[in-house]
């Protein structure tokens, strides 16, 4: 953007006002453009292209057995509220002739996730794109996570969190593939270092 002023900052200041705040006082002056910056960063996955993402880090390999990127730190905005949820998705899928570059996995759950979202839809999305872009034998999206929306307003239950599954090919046909992705997820590490 430019230096004109971003269209946001006008509705986050007439929001403070029907708030009763003063958006003049010391503490606000600057608040509507920190917080048009803070939601075209979060929301910036709008701009992204998962092809793009994806396509460029394609190689042709010779491996048939599970790839797996778990515990992938991701924070959203729930659609419905525009409070944060956040959490850890899980990514697996094996390959059918051939790979993505590891990093791309992360990249793209932080495309979809820097979207309003909600989790069903963020797991659906994750799971479609490497099945569409990849074509694997199978693919296995788990994301787990924290919902503000239910912690801060609402049901209000603080160690309340969500998970959702989407499974596709052999994650799904496959009892085994599934109990293997399954258990891999579940299997708490001790330390890389």
């Amino acid at each position: 953007m430019s230096n004109a002023q971003d269209p946001i900052e006008g509705h986050v200041e007439a929001i403070l006002k029907e708030l009763g705040e003063d958006p003049a006082r010391d503490g606000l002056i600057n608040t509507p453009s920190r917080v048009a910056k803070a939601h075209r960063f979060l929301t910036s996955g709008y701009g992204q292209d998962p092809s793009q993402i994806l396509n460029n880090a394609l190689f042709e390999v010779d491996y048939d057995s599970m790839v797996l990127v778990r515990d992938i730190e991701f924070y959203s905005q729930c659609e419905h509220h525009m409070v944060p949820f956040f959490g850890h998705v899980h990514v697996g899928y094996i390959p059918n002739g051939k790979v993505v570059g590891l990093s791309k996995i992360p990249r793209l759950v932080e495309m979809f996730s820097r979207r309003l979202q909600v989790q069903e839809r963020l797991t659906v999305q994750i799971a479609s794109t490497i099945e569409e872009i990849l074509a694997p034998k199978g693919v296995g999206v788990v994301i787990e996570c924290k919902h503000l929306c239910m912690v801060m307003r609402g049901v209000q239950k603080q160690s309340s969190y969500a998970i959702t599954s989407s499974l596709r090919g052999e994650f799904e046909t496959d009892p085994k593939t599934r109990s293997e992705f399954m258990n891999l997820i579940g299997h708490r590490k001790s330390s890389y270092a």
